[in-house]
């Protein structure tokens, strides 16, 4: 739950920033955000929810 709410966080700030600098159409993001929340929904999910969950593993043992 934790990593998924900071995901969310972070992925939301990254939208809002592409909106704002990057040139990112509010239409596109849109699309893609309905596209997030239609894979949440689908077979993949747990897959993908496992995968983000290794990496923020991965992230967390790194001693920079």
């Amino acid at each position: 739950m934790i990593v998924s709410l900071s995901a969310v966080i972070l992925l939301g700030t990254l939208v809002l920033l592409l909106v704002r600098y990057a040139g990112l159409l509010l239409w596109q993001a849109c699309v893609c955000i309905l596209f997030g929340f239609l894979l949440a929904s689908s077979s993949l999910a747990p897959y993908i929810g496992s995968a983000v969950a290794v990496g923020a593993r991965f992230l967390a043992g790194l001693h920079l």
